[in-house]
């Protein structure tokens, strides 16, 4: 028995029409549903919201909450800003690059290229303050996965006994093996 696939994946937005706008216009998403209720079916608790999903590709959905009655969205003061965000894959270089220029045309600011070695990436936020990556596979990334797929067991045996970057893997960023 295994999961199929992920079925959605659901954030808070602070407004859900400036959301389902802004991911249409910068990320090419088409906004596919709204469900907008006065209670939460799971919980039965009276909040109003609106949910919208939006497609990310290959039968992935991108979902958001909007929760006017809810305080302000905030973020966890304690994880640093680059660790949560969502990643996308877009199909190679030339795609990533000309959606690195429509961003920056749209004065989204935007950091990388950074070369992760099996691929390479650019980062912005969203209007909500979600931190979005858009990554385009290395042309050998099937290789450098196969290497790291050799030696996962071990790093992460490694990492959980002294909680420090093993070293089987230190060639992805220029480092010795």
């Amino acid at each position: 028995m295994k999961v199929e696939k992920i079925h959605h994946v659901a954030y808070r937005c602070k407004d859900a029409r400036q959301t389902v706008e802004w991911y249409a216009k910068n990320l090419d998403m088409d906004f596919v549903l709204a469900i907008a209720e006065n209670e939460v079916p799971s919980t039965g608790e009276s909040h109003p919201y609106m949910h919208v999903f939006l497609d990310a590709g290959d039968g992935n959905v991108l979902a958001f909450f909007e929760l006017p009655t809810q305080p302000a969205m905030g973020r966890d003061a304690n994880t640093p800003e680059w660790v949560q965000h969502i990643a996308f894959r877009v199909k190679d270089m030339e795609t990533l690059l000309a959606f690195k220029r429509r961003l920056e045309a749209n004065d989204i600011e935007v950091l990388g290229v950074v070369d992760h070695s099996l691929f390479h990436s650019i980062y912005f936020f969203d209007p909500n303050g979600h931190r979005l990556e858009l990554s385009a596979p290395d042309p050998a990334e099937r290789e450098k996965m196969r290497r790291l797929d050799a030696v996962k067991w071990e790093m992460l045996e490694e990492w959980s006994r002294t909680r420090r970057a093993p070293r089987h893997a230190a060639w992805l960023h220029g480092g010795q093996e």
